[in-house]
């Protein structure tokens, strides 16, 4: 049989990080082994049922069955705008500043394409969501890491860029509440972030897909509520994380028109836009009745109550994550993270995922997801507990 070799866009593209957590994962369970997996972000709780009643009326409307208008359904882009003026008090034109998207990671990827020439430069966060560098490789373009430390609470230190690299980065990807670290950020860094943008020309993308989950009380910002923000940027919303969608590849992006308009374009040229029943679902999502979400958080809250206390009780010393449903966990003195990640899955049969997969600076760290429920995350911590790893 005749073989064909790959494109060169195709050989710069990195591996595909969450597919060999995947792999892993499975060996064990064909093997018949209980595994606990909190290596990935996969919600485990189901769509809110008036969400689920919504797409089933829909599938019955005649006129879903036909393609979709390209650019999506004018009912779904005016949702998108209620919800964010309802959440954020932030007014979204539904038809110049809205961008319907095939699951946030489509367009987060897209966006390199749509933005960067070869060569152009990209800043990205280190550690950040993996896929992040595959826009880049699609894109042939070049990246900067921005480093985000424990000391500076998961931000980037925009004082430690070099004025050099500012000038020619064309493009910024943030992301709070943030994977993996769950650190959140604040409206006073958003405003630092537009002024830099402002000041040497660059795009910011900020990746919101835990917008609606902070804890203790505190609603995570969007990015859009600082003054200037659409000059210089645009925010990604995805349906999966706050209604528990992710199956449904539902996302949008709002913000400068400008980069709408181009999300809009490449998209013209490789897809026609999202069944309508989707979409009349996602409109009942963002506009409809919203206790599912405000329970949502409270389990997600419940959950890392009772896991990092645990954690701590084992001598796991760990603060509680702000946001996502994710913790990010500091390895014993002795291992890497890969060396702890494989630790704890073959003589635990817990997966986490090694923070060097997201970039340098995770070295150090493993992302565990409170995507069970708090008996298993329990169970978790007392198989962790009898590694003895902690005394």
């Amino acid at each position: 049989m005749q073989s064909y070799e790959q494109s060169e866009m195709l050989k710069r593209l990195p591996e595909q990080f969450f597919a060999k957590l995947v792999s892993k994962a499975e060996a064990l369970v064909n093997e018949g082994h209980d595994v606990i997996n909190l290596g990935q972000g996969n919600p485990d709780l189901p769509t809110p049922p008036h969400i689920v009643e919504a797409l089933k009326q829909a599938a019955s409307n005649p006129a879903f069955h036909k393609y979709s208008p390209f650019q999506g359904h004018p009912f779904l882009k005016e949702a998108i705008s209620a919800f964010y003026k309802r959440e954020y008090d932030v007014d979204i034109d539904p038809d110049t500043e809205v961008a319907i998207l095939f699951g946030a990671k489509t367009g987060l990827v897209e966006l390199h394409q749509c933005l960067l020439n070869p060569g152009d430069l990209a800043l990205l966060p280190d550690p950040g969501y993996p896929d992040y560098m595959s826009g880049v490789a699609l894109a042939n373009a070049e990246t900067a890491l921005m480093p985000l430390l424990e000391e500076n609470n998961f931000l980037p230190d925009y004082s430690r860029i070099d004025e050099s690299t500012l000038e020619r980065a064309k493009l910024m990807f943030l992301n709070y509440p943030n994977n993996p670290t769950s650190a959140t950020a604040t409206k006073g860094f958003f405003d630092e972030t537009i002024e830099l943008a402002k000041r040497h020309n660059i795009c910011i993308a900020h990746d919101f897909a835990y917008g609606a989950l902070g804890f203790d009380g505190e609603k995570p910002p969007s990015f859009l509520q600082s003054e200037g923000a659409k000059d210089v940027g645009v925010e990604f919303y995805t349906l999966s994380k706050t209604y528990n969608m992710a199956g449904w590849r539902v996302a949008f992006a709002v913000g400068n028109p400008s980069v709408i308009e181009s999300i809009n374009l490449i998209q013209d040229h490789l897809y026609v836009s999202l069944f309508g029943g989707i979409q009349q679902a996602a409109a009942e999502a963002l506009t409809g009745d919203q206790t599912a979400v405000h329970e949502l958080v409270k389990t997600y809250q419940g959950r890392r109550d009772r896991f990092i206390g645990r954690l701590n009780d084992i001598g796991w010393k760990v603060d509680p994550p702000k946001g996502t449903f994710f913790a990010w966990l500091p390895v014993p003195k002795g291992y890497t993270s890969e060396e702890f990640a494989n630790l704890l899955i073959e003589k635990a049969h817990v997966v986490t995922a090694p923070g060097h997969g997201f970039g340098p600076h995770g070295e150090g760290y493993v992302r565990v997801g409170l995507l069970d429920s708090e008996e298993r995350l329990e169970e978790a911590v007392n198989r962790i507990e009898k590694l003895n790893l902690f005394k």
